[in-house]
This record gives structure tokens, sequence and C-alpha cells, in this order.
């Protein structure tokens, strides 16, 4: 049996896991908005629900960007 890295193996479940949070928050929840308020509210928050992601996924960027410049230092 081969070894394993346990801490990579963490490291894709933790991110497999928000991107699954994230996915089931966003299609859940445009689907409710579309139940309650029509399909023009669901299509603004659907919007804003991608303007919020893409600004997380920014930040993330930012910070991996951090990380690999200062541990080579």
């Amino acid at each position: 049996m081969k070894p394993q890295d346990l801490r990579k193996y963490a490291r894709d479940t933790n991110f497999r896991l928000v991107v699954g949070l994230f996915s089931i928050i966003s299609i859940v929840g445009t689907v409710l908005i579309y139940l309650f308020w029509g399909p023009g509210a669901a299509v603004l928050a659907f919007l804003c629900l991608a303007g919020a992601i893409l600004i997380l996924l920014l930040i993330a960027l930012v910070l991996w960007l951090l990380d690999k410049l200062f541990t080579k230092i």
C-alpha cells in the first residue's frame, strides 16, 4: 500500500467541501427566490451570488499568491 499524504488529503477535502457548500447555497437559494418572488428576482439573486463568489475567489487568489511569494523567501 502506498503511503498517503494526509495534509494533501485534508486540503483537498476542505476545498471540495467549500465548493460544495457554495454550490448548494447558490442553487437552493436561487431556486427558493425564484419560487417566492419570480424569475426577475432569481436572476438578480444569481448575479449577486456570482459577484460575491467572484470577490471571494479574488481574495483567495491574492492570499495564495502572497503565500507563494513569501514562502520562497
